[in-house]
């Protein structure tokens, strides 16, 4: 007996590969947005945001 649901086939290696790529590619698009969004949050803050008094 299958550990899959009614329906549900299991995926093909093809398919396995194509989805991790597609994993691999939104991961790396969300991390260069988190660093475009750090980067440009700095320098709109100035350089003197690391010198402020705590």
């Amino acid at each position: 007996m299958s550990d899959l649901p009614e329906g549900v086939r299991p995926l093909t290696p093809e398919e396995v590969k194509t989805r991790r790529k597609r994993s691999i590619a939104i991961a790396l698009t969300l991390g260069a947005l988190v660093l475009i969004f750090f980067v440009l949050t700095i320098a709109k803050l100035g350089p003197q945001v690391l010198q402020r008094p705590l």
